[in-house]
C-alpha cells in the first residue's frame, strides 16, 4: 500500500512540474508578442480577424493570426495559411498553445486570434492563461449559445466579457448592450473603445471583393489605429486579406434543366438575427432576388437551432421552403401555419445530396434564388459541394416569363457595394436606437500598458520576415 501511496505521490510531483515549465515556456513565449489581440463575440469573428490581420499588414507589421470558425486556419505573415491539425478531428482549447508557440518563432509584432471557447469559464481561460491579450474585440451580443451562456442576451454579453484584457483595450461595435460591456469593462480597468459602423463609407466597402458589413470593417480600423496603422494603408491591407471560407457569398450556376440559379451561402450566420442580416442584406444589394427560395439545414445537436430557422421563414417571405438534415421536423413544426405548406421534407439522416437536390433544383423556376440558412455541418457540406459540381452561370442574361437577371440590370458578376439602396439604409438606420460616444484613442495609448511593450524593430526583421521551420508546430 505505501508503495502506491508513493508512486502516486511521485506522479504527481512529476506531472506538477511538467505543468509549471509547460507554463513558463508558454509564457515566455507570449512575451516575445508584444501585441495579441484577442477577438471574441458571436457572429462575424473569423472574419474580424482576418480583417484585423489584414490592416495591420498593411501596416508593415509582421502579424501572425488563427481563425477558428468554420474552416480553422493558421495564417502566416505573408497572408498564406493552413488547415489547423486537430488530432481526432475534435477541437480544444489547448490547441492555442501550441498556436502561440507556433507565432512566437516569426517573432511578430500583433497576434490576431479568434477565441475558440463558449462555456464562460473556459473563455476566462483563454483570456487569463492561454492568450493574455493586450487588445480585446468582443464584436457582436447575438442570440447563440444559450445553454452556455444566457439564458438571456444580457447574460450572454456579461459571459463574452471574461475575455476583456484586464488593464487593457477592448474594442466593440455592439450599440444594445454596450452599457452592460461598459460596466464589465470598468470592473477590469479596460477602456472600451467603441467602433462606429457609420465611420465607414460605402465608397470603402466598395473596395471589397467579397460581402462584409461595417461593423467588422470598423472593428479592425480601429485595432489598426491604436496600433499606429493610417487608415488607408489599414484598409489597403485589407482589400488584399483573403476571406473566410465561410465569408457572405453568392454564387451562380446552371442547373441540369438548364435553369440559371442565385446561391447565397448564409450558413455562417447561423443565428436569426444575423441570417435575417445577411439576407436582407443581399436583397438589398440585389444580389439576389425573387422569387426566393430557402434550404433550412437541421443538425440533431441544434434542435432548438433547427426551430429558430423556421420561425424566421415570415420576415423572410420565400416561395418554397426546403428543409434537409435531421430531424427535419424540428424545423417545420417552428414554421408558422400560414407558411407551413411551402415546406417540402427532403431531409434525412446521412441523405446523400445526389438523393434530394434533384428534387430541390426541380420544385424551382428559371431565373431564381436558393437561400442556405441554418447549420453547415452534415447535408449543408453536402448541398454545397453538390452545387459545386455544377457550371457556373455566366451568361448575365436569362429568358423566358420569369427571368430575374436581365442583362442590362443584373449583371452575372455584379458589383456588391455599389451604392447602398435607400431600403437597405433605412434597415441600418433603424437598428441604431442609442446614441453611444465614439471613443478614439491616440495610437501610442498601447504602449501606455506594460504588458505589450512597444513596438520593435527586433520583431520580424528590417527586409521582411523568414518563414521558420515546423518543428515546434502545433
Amino acid at each position: 500500500m505505501l508503495y502506491l501511496y508513493f508512486v502516486l505521490l511521485t506522479g504527481g510531483v512529476f506531472l506538477l512540474i511538467a505543468g509549471i515549465v509547460e507554463q513558463r515556456r508558454h509564457y515566455a513565449a507570449l512575451h516575445t508578442i508584444p501585441t495579441r489581440v484577442l477577438v471574441n463575440g458571436i457572429r462575424g469573428k473569423s472574419s474580424i480577424t482576418r480583417l484585423c490581420a489584414g490592416a495591420l499588414r498593411g501596416g508593415g507589421l509582421v502579424t501572425v493570426a488563427k481563425t477558428t470558425g468554420t474552416a480553422a486556419r493558421f495564417i502566416h505573415p505573408d497572408a498564406t495559411e493552413e488547415p489547423v491539425y486537430r488530432k481526432f478531428g475534435i477541437a480544444n482549447v489547448v490547441e492555442q498553445i501550441g498556436i502561440v508557440r507556433r507565432a512566437a518563432t516569426y517573432r511578430p509584432h500583433a497576434l490576431v486570434i479568434e477565441c475558440m471557447a463558449v462555456m464562460p469559464a473556459l473563455q476566462e481561460v483563454n483570456q487569463s492563461k492561454l492568450i493574455r491579450s493586450t487588445i480585446g474585440v468582443l464584436c457582436n451580443v447575438r442570440e447563440d449559445h444559450l445553454a452556455e451562456m444566457g439564458p438571456t442576451l444580457d447574460d450572454v454579453a456579461r459571459s463574452l466579457c471574461r475575455s476583456m484584457p484586464e488593464n487593457g483595450i477592448c474594442v466593440t461595435a455592439e450599440k444594445e448592450r454596450f452599457h452592460i460591456l461598459q460596466e464589465e469593462a470598468d470592473a477590469r480597468n479596460c477602456r472600451l473603445v467603441y467602433a462606429d459602423p457609420e465611420s465607414v463609407t460605402d465608397a470603402e466597402l466598395r473596395g471589397f471583393s467579397w460581402f462584409t458589413f461595417k461593423e467588422n470593417v470598423a472593428i479592425a480600423l480601429a485595432v489598426a489605429e491604436l496600433l499606429g496603422v493610417e487608415r488607408q494603408v489599414a484598409l489597403q491591407g485589407m482589400y488584399d486579406a483573403p476571406p473566410d471560407p465561410g465569408v457572405l457569398s453568392v454564387e451562380r450556376y446552371v442547373t441540369a434543366e438548364n435553369k440559371h440559379l442565385a446561391f447565397a451561402n448564409v450558413f455562417a450566420a447561423n443565428d436569426p438575427e444575423s441570417t435575417l442580416m445577411n439576407v436582407n442584406q443581399l436583397l438589398d444589394l440585389g444580389a439576389i432576388n425573387r422569387p426566393l427560395n430557402v434550404v433550412i439545414n437541421c443538425r440533431p445537436d441544434r434542435v432548438e437551432r433547427n426551430g429558430q430557422m423556421g420561425e424566421i421563414i415570415p420576415e423572410l417571405q420565400p416561395d418554397n421552403i426546403f428543409v434537409i438534415g435531421h430531424p427535419s421536423k424540428s424545423a417545420i413544426d417552428a414554421i408558422p401555419a400560414p407558411w407551413r405548406d411551402r415546406a417540402i421534407d427532403l431531409g434525412g439522416d446521412r441523405r446523400p445530396a445526389e438523393e434530394f437536390m434533384p428534387a430541390l433544383l426541380g420544385r424551382m423556376p428559371d431565373g431564381s434564388s436558393l437561400v442556405a440558412i441554418g447549420n453547415i455541418h452534415g447535408q449543408g457540406e453536402e448541398l454545397l459541394e453538390y452545387l459545386a459540381g455544377r457550371p457556373a452561370d455566366d451568361s448575365g442574361s436569362e429568358t423566358g416569363p420569369d427571368a430575374a437577371f436581365d442583362a442590362a440590370a443584373q449583371p452575372a458578376r455584379l458589383d456588391p457595394y455599389a451604392p447602398y439602396p435607400l431600403a437597405y439604409e433605412e434597415r441600418y438606420q433603424a437598428a441604431q436606437t442609442q446614441e453611444i460616444p465614439l471613443v478614439r484613442i491616440p495610437a501610442q495609448a498601447v504602449g501606455a500598458h506594460p504588458e505589450p511593450g512597444p513596438l520593435s524593430v527586433q520583431h520580424g526583421s528590417e527586409n521582411g520576415w523568414s518563414r521558420p521551420g515546423t518543428k515546434d508546430a502545433y
